[in-house]
């Protein structure tokens, strides 16, 4: 009896010690520290990139007041009044804001560095021109993936030290594709001939990812799309008398948030797919969507006024917005206090947008699946960074 319950309680012991080490594995793949951030996006994650990649004679209007008026009180190349996602991601890590990559002579991108640049796509640039959507810039995903890799060597050195480089990093990959369809839609194309591209979007940045997972990658944070049907630009470019085509319970348009949702649930599918393929990979589902719907049907309750949809900073009709006559532009003015607004210039949102946002991904329940970023701090360790050459070519 007394050797059958030594049996049985080794065996309970076996089965402790078993569970604790895949606890302890499962915790440590979720709970590690991250050393950096890696950035690559459009302009809600820009924190200078077109701005450096400009010339002094075609700046972009967040290179002028009163766009960084808010926190930095003079213009970053941040298309906002202040601070955006990735800076109070930064925050909440311990880490420095990211610097961007692009005009950095020197720059010190030991704890991040950023390649999002305002108006990229997720698709090259070829591509939608082909199909007659004009895009402003070449840079696509693709291209800033490809100068990432091409900076490898100045960023961390060996390939090993550049493999655990991008293993300790947490990846922004995003926001991402919202410019493949905004651009055909500026230009009134049918909502069938966009829906066309999300299947295109989708796969390109999975793709991206996939990559990333081959070269190290451990940890992405990957958002969705925004409720277009929101934004204060189409709003004012799509206005109607059919009141049928607006909820009612935030003014946004149905059709533009429905194809939101389109976008959004066919991302989250992929990165299902990529998950059962990589189990050994943290990729966590940012819900913009929602976190930014929210909002909406809620101002007061966010700390906004319950003209949510107006522009902070803009002028004209009834959203405070016309496309000619934009944020930065003389004779265009921001609102006394852009903390009450959601939208800031039509096109991007304010600083205390992004920080809701920010805070219901670290703080609430907009993350998919849940992740544990309590747990998390910075060890950083110093890199010498030179200088290093730039080719666009797709």
């Amino acid at each position: 009896m007394a050797s059958l319950d030594s049996h049985v309680l080794m065996k309970l012991v076996s089965l402790f010690l078993s569970t604790l080490f895949v606890t302890i594995l499962s915790s440590e793949s979720q709970c590690r520290n991250f050393e950096s951030i890696i950035s690559f996006g459009d302009s809600i994650a820009d924190t200078g990139n077109l701005l450096g990649l400009s010339d002094h004679n075609n700046l972009p209007m967040s290179a002028f007041p009163p766009y960084g008026e808010t926190f930095f009180h003079h213009p970053t190349g941040r298309f906002s009044d202040g601070r955006l996602i990735i800076d109070f991601i930064a925050e909440f890590l311990g880490l420095p804001y990211v610097p961007p990559y692009f005009g950095s002579t020197n720059g010190n991108f030991e704890k991040g560095v950023n390649f999002a640049v305002a108006s990229a796509t997720a698709l090259k640039s070829s591509f939608l021109e082909e199909r007659g959507y004009h895009c402003p810039h070449n840079i696509s995903l693709g291209v800033q993936l490809k100068i990432f890799k091409q900076s490898l060597p100045n960023l961390c050195g060996l390939p090993s030290d550049c493999r655990d480089m991008i293993g300790n990093a947490l990846i922004l990959m995003g926001e991402i594709g919202a410019n493949d369809y905004n651009f055909p839609f500026f230009q009134l194309r049918p909502l069938d001939e966009v829906k066309e591209l999300v299947p295109l979007v989708i796969s390109t940045i999975s793709s991206a990812i996939t990559e990333l997972i081959g070269m190290g990658g451990r940890t992405f944070l990957v958002p969705g799309g925004f409720p277009l049907g929101c934004s204060v630009a189409f709003l004012t470019l799509h206005q109607t008398s059919n009141m049928e085509e607006y909820d009612p319970l935030t003014g946004c348009l149905k059709w533009l948030n429905k194809f939101g949702e389109y976008h959004s649930e066919q991302l989250q599918e992929e990165l299902n797919r990529l998950r059962k393929l990589n189990p050994h990979v943290n990729i966590i589902y940012a819900d913009y969507y929602n976190a930014s719907l929210r909002l909406g049907r809620e101002p007061s309750k966010h700390g906004f006024i319950n003209r949510h949809l107006s522009a902070c900073c803009g002028v004209g009709g009834p959203y405070n917005f016309n496309l000619s006559r934009s944020c930065g532009s003389v004779g265009v003015e921001a609102c006394s206090d852009p903390s009450k607004y959601v939208a800031w210039d039509g096109l991007h949102m304010t600083e205390a947008a992004h920080k809701s946002m920010a805070d219901g991904l670290l703080k609430g329940p907009y993350a998919i699946p849940p992740f544990d970023w309590s747990c998390l701090s910075s060890m950083i360790k110093k890199k010498e960074v030179v200088g290093n050459t730039i080719f666009f070519d797709e």
